[in-house]
C-alpha cells in the first residue's frame, strides 16, 4: 500500500473516531418536584426517595453514561460508579463539581450547579445507591 493510501486511511480513521462520539455538551437536568438543596449539604438528602431516583436515572443517562456506561457499568475507562459505598457522598460531590485533571489531562470535566443543580447531583447519587455492584 502506498504512503498516500496509508496516510489517507489513518486520517479518515482518526477523523471518524474524533467526531463519532456525538454531542458532548452537558444537558441541563429537570429537577421539578424535588426540593432545592443548598450548597452546604455534603450527605445525600434523597437516599431512598423514589422521585429522586427516577430523576437521577434520567440525569445519569443524559450526562454520565457516555463515560461511565449504561447502568453505570463502566467499560474500564471511567470509574465504575456502582462501587461507591456509604460515606462516599462528599467524594462524589467533589468529583462532580471539581472534575478530575491529572498531568494536565481532563479525565472528567467539572459540572457546575447551573447544569447539574445540587438536587440533581444528589438524585444521581440516590439512583447509583440502588444499583447492584455486580451484574
Amino acid at each position: 500500500m502506498s504512503i498516500i493510501k496509508k496516510t489517507t486511511c489513518v486520517l479518515l480513521t482518526v477523523t471518524t473516531l474524533a467526531f463519532s462520539h456525538g454531542d458532548m455538551a452537558p444537558q441541563k437536568v429537570d429537577t421539578q418536584g424535588l426540593p432545592e438543596v443548598k450548597d452546604d449539604v455534603f450527605k445525600n438528602p434523597f437516599s431512598g426517595n423514589k422521585l429522586a431516583i427516577e430523576v437521577g436515572a434520567t440525569a445519569f443517562n443524559q450526562n454520565c453514561a457516555r463515560c461511565h456506561g449504561l447502568e453505570a457499568k463502566s467499560g474500564g475507562i471511567a470509574p465504575d460508579l456502582r462501587l461507591l459505598t456509604d460515606g462516599d457522598d462528599e467524594y462524589f460531590l467533589g468529583m462532580v463539581r471539581g472534575g478530575a485533571v491529572r498531568n494536565g489531562n481532563v479525565y472528567m470535566p467539572p459540572f457546575p450547579d447551573d447544569i447539574i443543580p445540587n438536587s440533581a447531583l444528589w438524585a444521581i447519587y440516590s439512583w447509583l445507591e440502588t444499583l447492584p455492584e455486580e451484574d
